[in-house]
């Protein structure tokens, strides 16, 4: 796609001045020289959005200045009696960041998001008083009906400037599309003529590009197709020349780790190691940190309190690293990010492009180095599966809000269609956006509008993100330039070798720029702390929302004496170290059967070395197993080597009655469900329990919701047992 014409701008000298002054005041107040001047096409943007009131597009890699084109932009506006400006921005994190990059610049910058809620009411005053200059507000806050009703109207009205920032989030061909920015495009249709839009993304190819563009493009009248040609495109050359691009293959968990212990303290400066799931992020965290390495965990499951802190520490150079999973992504702004190493690699060349380009920023160097993994490919086959709607899933949902009569909140929605509570709440966005659900106060109602399955659209979809993945390990092993072969993948026309990467070195003819050794104390070390064994299975305390519509009367706090000790597994399924052995033991055949074989020695030997450490306050004095249908054999024989091993003994199965009611990806309230009415304990079994004086250690074989070990243990308590130990091979999570 060519970019179109740069607009003609009326008074461009008179307009260049203003515009340079405000951006030299910007910087001086941020501590920079006065004598700054704009990059090539920071003014071409300002002029189209401030002089002609169009819509824009500005492609550009991160560090270029997209922030000072809307600050610039916004202050320009402001002068000439504008109203504010509104940032649609993805996360919290780039939000604080634009925030304070504001308040440095002088520029008054509020926020509406979720984790302000408090100062939303002054927010609103101060927007009513004139008194905002950028108001930034997550795409979320369009489905939230006090803020569509009582805010967003009067600041359309009123607005000054729009700015969609990652704007390839927009696109379902985007690498990291978000359902609610699909609802801008609603939005910008009904703005007035004249209301300029700004669109920003350091990582949009073609295809997104013209997606984009689409949604930006200005309308004829009510109902009609984008005008042609009415967004000015800004597209620049996307290399980032401070960057150092390199793959090392590795061939163990061990050795990637070993590698990351011995030359962690030789990067450059202070920088970030992302892995693909946190419990990965959580054991290179651990192991590096008793290494002695200064490094913070950051994920979905840290708490925002300790992620702002774990944020200000690395800007501060205060850890040498975050070792995040993609939680810590798009806008997080640290100039002088020293490097970016990646512990198993992002499912495409774009995502991977996106946070490699968080490094070098303000720096002449910064050091890329990514370590790939065998388990990899199973991971992009689970998050590309698991945020795609399915047509039975959404018949479900609208067949349960018409039914209802009324508004539903989520956990109510939640206990009438089988979904767990993140995909139920990402349907819910798509189906919202495609007007078939509306978020009212009090919930979630259907619109009668209906909806039609894209099959086709979502088949694309699935093809194009098998087609990245395609990409992503073509760039692992390819020879030619690294930087080159991921600024293709954006399309950019001024794609080149960079002289730099390990593939441009060994082409000519020297060694890549990292080492590749790996002493073997250090892997030895790393494999150790790999394999430590024992991660808690935390009991259930509460029933879910809505059993009582499945005909079971529970609700509330599960009672003390049916609860379950906190129990033990010996590793999750996604571990670095046990994550490899569980896998391959929990495997399926070629037609998608569970493998069922008995316990491996090397996990036998895991479990001994579980119940060995395990601080209970009694010892078990019987084992009872959790039957199983799928993998009878494997459950039978770890139940079994328990008994013979702890001399404890097997007092019996209980044994599960029909096929399961949900399969994996159940929400709670139809897992618990389908565990408590499938399980029972038999008079033999119940003879053998009432004679107990101890805990009982109740064996499975994979833990994933906990309703199952949940429920047997109910079933045991009720039957006398005074303590319950729950024990399996493996977590899900």
């Amino acid at each position: 796609m060519s970019p179109t014409p740069a607009p003609a701008v009326p008074a461009a000298d008179e307009l260049r001045e203003e515009a340079l002054a405000c951006l030299r005041e910007l910087t001086a107040r941020d501590g920079r020289p006065g004598a700054v001047d704009f990059h090539p096409g920071q003014l071409e943007a300002v002029a189209a959005l401030v002089a002609d009131r169009r819509r824009t597009l500005v492609v550009q890699r991160t560090g270029w200045g997209k922030s000072a084109v809307y600050f610039v932009a916004s202050m320009l506006l402001r002068r000439r009696g504008s109203g504010p400006s509104v940032i649609v921005s993805p996360l919290l994190a780039l939000m604080r960041d634009q925030i304070a990059a504001a308040a440095r610049a002088g520029v008054r910058a509020v926020a509406i998001n979720s984790a302000n809620q408090t100062e939303w009411d002054e927010v609103e005053q101060q927007l009513r008083a004139d008194a905002v200059d950028v108001l930034l507000i997550s795409p979320e806050r369009l489905t939230n009906p006090r803020f569509r009703e009582t805010v967003l109207p009067t600041l359309l009205e009123r607005l000054g400037l729009l700015v969609v920032d990652e704007a390839h989030c927009i696109s379902d061909w985007g690498h990291d599309f978000r359902p609610d920015y699909r609802r801008l495009a609603a939005v910008i249709a009904t703005l007035p003529v004249g209301t300029p839009v700004l669109a920003t993304t350091a990582t949009a190819n073609e295809r997104v590009i013209a997606d984009v563009t689409e949604q930006l493009a200005p309308r004829g009248g009510a109902g009609s197709e984008a005008v042609e040609g009415e967004v000015f495109t800004l597209r620049g050359p996307l290399a980032r020349d401070s960057l150092r691009l390199g793959v090392l293959r590795l061939q163990s968990a061990k050795q990637r780790l070993g590698w990351l212990l011995t030359h962690l303290d030789a990067l450059p400066g202070s920088g970030i190691i992302y892995t693909l799931t946190v419990s990965a992020a959580e054991d290179t965290a651990r192991l590096l940190a008793e290494a002695g390495h200064e490094v913070l965990a950051y994920t979905g499951r840290t708490d925002a309190a300790e992620r702002e802190q774990a944020e200000a520490a690395l800007k501060a150079n205060e850890v040498k690293a975050l070792v995040a999973t993609s939680a810590l992504g798009m806008g997080f702004d640290k100039p002088d990010l020293g490097f970016v190493v990646h512990l198993g690699a992002p499912s495409s060349p774009v995502a991977y492009y996106q946070q490699v380009g968080r490094a070098g920023r303000a720096t002449e160097r910064a050091d890329v180095l990514l370590l790939p993994g065998p388990e990899d490919a199973d991971i992009w086959r689970h998050f590309a599966t698991a945020s795609m709607p399915s047509r039975a899933r959404a018949d479900a949902v609208l067949a349960a809000l018409a039914d209802a009569g009324g508004p539903l909140s989520v956990p109510a929605l939640e206990a009438r269609v089988d979904l767990r509570r993140t995909p139920l709440e990402l349907l819910l966005k798509v189906l919202s956006v495609d007007g078939a659900v509306e978020n009212v106060r009090g919930g979630w109602v259907g619109t009668g509008r209906g909806w039609t399955y894209d099959e086709e659209r979502y088949d694309r979809i699935a093809r194009a993100r098998e087609a990245e993945q395609q990409a992503m390990r073509e760039y692992l092993t390819t020879d030619g330039c690294r930087m080159q072969f991921l600024v293709a993948q954006l399309d950019d026309p001024d794609a080149a070798p960079c002289g730099r990467c390990d593939s441009c070195l060994r082409a000519a003819g020297k060694p890549p720029w990292y080492p590749t050794d790996v002493p073997t104390d250090w892997a030895e070390r790393a494999g150790t702390g790999l394999l430590r064994v024992g991660v808690p299975i935390e009991p259930r305390a509460q029933w879910p929302t809505g059993l009582g519509r499945l005909g079971l009367d529970l609700s509330g706090r599960i009672p003390a004496g049916e609860l379950a000790e906190r129990g033990r597994a010996v590793g999750r399924l996604t571990d670095l170290g046990w994550g490899q052995p569980l896998r391959e033991l929990f495997s399926t055949d070629a037609d998608g059967r569970p493998v069922d074989a008995e316990v491996p020695p090397v996990l036998a030997s895991a479990c001994v070395q579980v119940l060995r450490d395990w601080d209970w306050a009694q010892r078990p004095v019987a084992v009872v197993a959790v039957g199983s249908t799928s993998r009878p054999r494997l459950v039978a024989s770890l139940a079994e080597g328990l008994s013979s091993l702890g001399r404890l003994p097997l007092l019996g199965t209980l044994e599960p009655h029909g096929e399961p009611a949900t399969g994996r990806g159940g929400n709670s309230a139809y897992r618990a469900a389908a565990v408590l009415q499938r399980f029972s304990v038999d008079d033999a079994l119940a003879a053998r329990l009432a004679e107990l004086a101890g805990p009982v250690l109740l064996v499975d074989d994979l833990c994933d919701s906990r309703w199952t070990l949940t429920a047997c243990a109910r079933l045991l308590r009720r039957h006398g047992v005074p303590a319950v130990l729950p024990f399996a091979l493996a977590l899900v999570g």
